[in-house]
């Protein structure tokens, strides 16, 4: 099977969140960053899954600057075969879908695969903008997936429940949690990342959709406010007159 992986660089989960310029940019001092877990956990893992026991060809491809380089080479030595770099500035997730789908429109991939969403921004839109700019049939949230032949057998998150369905390749399927078990990149591994090959290519011209106009942080928590049991009528007031619903 010939298979693509997008995958995108985020800050560490430990990372301390700070904004500059007026809180419109990310401040990316001493910021330790990662291959998106979404990505590399379910996705890639499950491609290499797919390729060790029906053959073929794992592709990551990311959207990105040079900086991406040493979170591109960690997912070569998980195990994916070769690797591809956009150059561009990731601006918005139509941008990245556009750049994604314009290089793979002609490269025969069977299955294009993506982590459901970044931990950084939450959009969970690529996959769908990705199959939708290349006129695939696409599946969210999928949490097994099985071939047999040119035929998927996909099991994903519904309301209330789950769905099985079955939809022949080439397909688009955003991964979540159960699509497959992390992998650790073993010495092997690692010392191969750096002799596989990443290639860079230039950007298409596409116009972001969206801009930036500023960043907040969220409240911090509050104190704890406690109330003896012995007086249930002031925590009666402090529900309809001080806390908030949200």
């Amino acid at each position: 099977m010939n298979i693509l992986v997008c995958i995108s660089k985020a800050p560490d989960t430990t990372t301390k969140i700070a904004f500059k310029d007026g809180d419109t940019k990310f401040d990316e001092a001493n910021v330790q960053y990662i291959v998106n877990p979404y990505d590399e956990w379910y996705a890639l893992v499950r491609a290499l899954e797919l390729k060790e026991t029906l053959g073929g060809n794992v592709t990551i491809i990311n959207v990105g600057s040079a900086d991406n380089d040493a979170v591109i080479r960690k997912a070569l030595a998980i195990g994916a075969d070769e690797a591809v770099r956009i150059d561009a500035d990731p601006t918005d997730a139509f941008y990245v879908a556009e750049q994604i789908a314009n290089y793979a429109k002609d490269k025969n991939f069977d299955l294009v695969l993506a982590g459901k969403e970044t931990i950084n921004y939450n959009g969970a839109s690529i996959g769908a903008m990705i199959a939708e700019l290349m006129d695939l049939p696409y599946v969210s949230l999928a949490t097994k997936l099985d071939m047999n032949g040119n035929i998927a057998t996909i099991e994903h998150d519904i309301d209330g429940g789950d769905e099985v369905v079955e939809c022949a390749t080439p397909l688009v399927l955003s991964c979540n949690k159960g699509m497959a078990e992390a992998r650790i990149p073993n010495m092997r591994g690692i010392m191969a990342a750096r002799t596989k090959p990443l290639t860079v290519v230039a950007a298409n011209a596409t116009t972001p959709l969206t801009s930036i106009s500023k960043f907040e942080l969220t409240p911090g928590r509050t104190d704890c406010k406690y109330i003896s049991a012995d007086t249930p009528e002031q925590l009666i007031d402090l529900l309809h007159n001080v806390a908030k619903v949200i």
